[in-house]
């Protein structure tokens, strides 16, 4: 593979909105040619939290009427990109905190689920956007 394959969507806050992330993943996959199953495994996982995560804290906020967030997936030789963007409430957290919930909890595993899986997985809010960063070697 020599050349960038590039996806991206722009979705409406909704459930519905994570199952278009994931579909979108499986597209993009077919074009990023050969990626180990658990790199594959590790950026998809990392992905579809933090779209469910967006998902979740939007609507415990503010509503997710009106609301949109995009997603934008870089595949080159060398590595996997996800970048999220969207307008809700900054998120109050420092992500070298995050660790996983206590056994039997219901929430609270899947940024420490993303955390743990992918090389680097970055959090800032600018010019009044959260954005997300994540990033998985492909080797």
């Amino acid at each position: 593979m020599t050349e960038k394959i590039e996806r991206s969507l722009l979705a409406d806050v909704s459930l519905e909105s994570v199952e278009a992330v994931h579909d979108l993943l499986l597209e993009w996959f077919e074009e990023a040619g050969d990626v180990d199953p658990r790199v594959r495994f590790a950026f998809e996982t990392a992905v579809v939290e933090i779209a469910g995560n967006i998902v979740e804290h939007t609507v415990a906020a503010r509503g997710a009427e009106g609301r949109h967030f995009t997603v934008q997936l870089v595949a080159d030789e060398a590595m996997l990109t996800a970048t999220f963007q969207d307008d809700a409430q900054p998120a109050e957290l420092d992500l070298s905190a995050v660790t996983m919930a206590e056994e039997g909890a219901e929430d609270g595993r899947g940024l420490a689920l993303a955390l743990a899986s992918v090389d680097r997985l970055e959090y800032r809010h600018e010019g009044g956007r959260n954005i997300w960063s994540i990033e998985c070697r492909r080797g």
